[in-house]
């Protein structure tokens, strides 16, 4: 009989089921919903908002039809893991039934809350117990409705992180973990436990918190009336869970001090291991508490996120309309231009308030635009390299922290499959990246290998993941690409 493990991976744009086997390490079946991308409420500017019971309906969705594509039989199924976009924010009454719609990561309403907190309990403070600025975390997001909600706010029984949710939804138990409380800014990482100071400053009962339960481990047992529903036994347990980028980190088998990893999705992130509580004095990248930490063998991530990334790719496509085709169309027609886009430089922050800008909200823009000379494949190219120029806007920050930053993995998707995307990264950033046949909801299913005990651990969990393709830097386009980032710079000086 085969052991199979099911990670999902709930994002803002998609929910992703696949199911794995355990003894090959190999993907059996996957499945996302939906078909086009899952849309983000703005009910005022600057807000982003989902129906958690949405991702709910496509985690049953996808399941339904990847046990039908999996062929799955009774008592196959080992263990399940879950991968989430992090920072949200769902809140439950006693009855466990959503209060509120989620204010997920893109949402910027909370952003002077933060600031202000920053400054009554000082910099000093947040930066040495919390390794960031309470900014425009899931506390300060519950701080919002607390001030603007007040009727909603009493309701609360708890709050929770997305993939908590999920997780509720599936086993009845309301949980998180030590990395999801550090990435709504609610942990103290000197003390290793609830930053109690800050949740007494925005008047937070850590009663609504959740019990804090390890990444890995059992967390649960899949309920019968679910099991029904979804297709699968009763009693399956939950063994991971971890936000998204951590989870992607873990996808990639980064786990140690040095290794770094890169998504360019929705949003783009590079995510650094450390074992050392880093900061960046002006919180412009963040540390959390990485999935495999432990007060014996700490381990931390440095995440660094551009917000406008593959949003900015998919906004361009949109607005070319019929006369384009397909994303690799649009490649074509950037690399027709050469680097540096002949001057024209696009500043890609149209999607929230960015980290990197200190929580401003910059704005996308185009610059250098010369109405005689530009055309559609200037702004492509200009889009791609601002993308790429913003990560590395980001990277030298890492730098300045003390990460080295030589080698960098990634999944094999989304932007990384554009040939001159991959050669902007490598090139402008002096790094070699390698490219690997995995995503979230594949790391989601080997963490839940991991929980369940069916892996004894990293090494063994890992050997079917698959390494694609290695790029390195290229010595002669290096002094262009970096051109272009300093064109760039220069350009959002002008913007700020």
């Amino acid at each position: 009989m085969r052991r199979l493990l099911i990670g999902y991976d709930v994002g803002s744009s998609s929910v992703k089921a696949t199911l794995l086997d355990a003894d090959s390490g190999k993907v059996v079946a996957s499945v996302g919903l939906p078909r086009e991308e899952m849309g983000i409420e703005a009910p005022k500017p600057d807000w982003a908002e989902q129906d958690p019971e949405t991702w709910w309906d496509y985690i049953k969705a996808t399941s339904k039809e990847l046990i039908k594509k999996g062929e799955v039989k009774p008592g196959e199924v080992k263990a399940i893991g879950i991968s989430y976009q992090m920072h949200g924010l769902v809140m439950v009454d006693k009855q466990l039934s959503v209060i509120r719609p989620a204010i997920i990561w893109c949402d910027s309403r909370a952003v002077e809350i933060g600031n202000k907190a920053f400054d009554d309990l000082g910099g000093d403070y947040c930066l040495k117990n919390l390794l960031n600025s309470p900014g425009n975390f899931t506390a300060s997001k519950l701080k919002w409705v607390k001030e603007n909600e007040p009727a909603k706010f009493e309701k609360i029984h708890k709050i929770m992180l997305p993939g908590d949710f999920i997780a509720m939804k599936l086993t009845g138990e309301i949980l998180t973990s030590e990395t999801g409380l550090s990435e709504g800014v609610f942990w103290d990482f000197p003390k290793n436990g609830l930053a109690d100071k800050l949740l007494d400053y925005y008047g937070i009962d850590a009663a609504t918190l959740p019990k804090v339960v390890p990444s890995f481990g059992h967390q649960g047992d899949l309920l019968p009336e679910i099991a029904r529903e979804l297709g699968l036994e009763a009693g399956i347990p939950v063994t991971y869970r971890s936000g998204d980028q951590p989870n992607n980190a873990f996808s990639l088998n980064v786990l140690e001090e040095g290794e770094l990893a890169t998504t360019a999705g929705t949003s783009g992130t590079v995510y650094g291991v450390s074992t050392q509580p880093v900061y960046d004095p002006k919180s412009r990248v963040n540390t959390f508490v990485h999935v495999n930490h432990t007060a014996a063998n700490p381990r931390y991530g440095v995440l660094l996120c551009v917000n406008g990334t593959g949003i900015l790719n998919s906004w361009l496509k949109k607005l070319l309309g019929p006369q384009v085709e397909d994303y690799e169309q649009m490649n074509q027609w950037a690399a027709e231009v050469p680097i540096g886009a002949e001057g024209l430089s696009f500043i890609p922050f149209g999607n929230g308030a960015e980290r990197i800008m200190e929580n401003k909200q910059v704005g996308a823009h185009l610059a250098g635009l010369n109405l005689l000379k530009h055309d559609k494949r200037h702004v492509l190219r200009a889009g791609q390299e601002g993308i790429v120029s913003a990560l590395t806007y980001g990277f030298n920050i890492m730098k300045q922290m003390g990460l080295n930053l030589r080698t960098v993995k990634a999944g094999k998707a989304n932007m990384f499959l554009s040939p001159l995307f991959r050669e902007a990264f490598v090139n402008m950033n002096d790094v070699a990246l390698e490219l690997y046949d995995t995503d979230g909801a594949q790391g989601a299913a080997r963490g839940a290998g991991i929980g369940a005990g069916i892996y004894t651990g990293a090494r063994e969990a890992f050997q079917g993941l698959e390494k694609i393709q290695v790029f390195e830097p290229e010595k002669h386009k290096q002094e262009s690409y970096q051109a272009s980032y300093r064109q760039w710079e220069n350009s959002l000086q002008q913007v700020k």
